[in-house]
């Protein structure tokens, strides 16, 4: 997917609720409030989740692109 296509999709999620997965197995959901041309991204009320079902709040953070592998909506 080229990358203006990717952009125009990630703006309609802006404001809402996303699921991004890390590299090094981390997951973090939280609203995403913005993000720029190198998919860095700000998520708000962000929480890490774990393979156990244990969640740790991170409140408000910034994640650089290079450590993305895939957002999506939660399921």
């Amino acid at each position: 997917m080229p990358e203006d296509m990717l952009a125009i999709e990630l703006e309609q999620e802006v404001g809402k609720i996303v699921l991004v997965k890390l590299k090094g197995a981390k997951m973090i959901r939280g609203k995403l409030l913005e993000f720029d041309p190198h998919m860095n991204i700000s998520l708000q009320d962000a929480v890490e989740l774990s393979e156990d079902a244990t969640t740790n709040s991170l409140g408000t953070i910034l994640v650089r692109g290079d450590n993305i592998i895939m957002i999506s909506p939660p399921k």
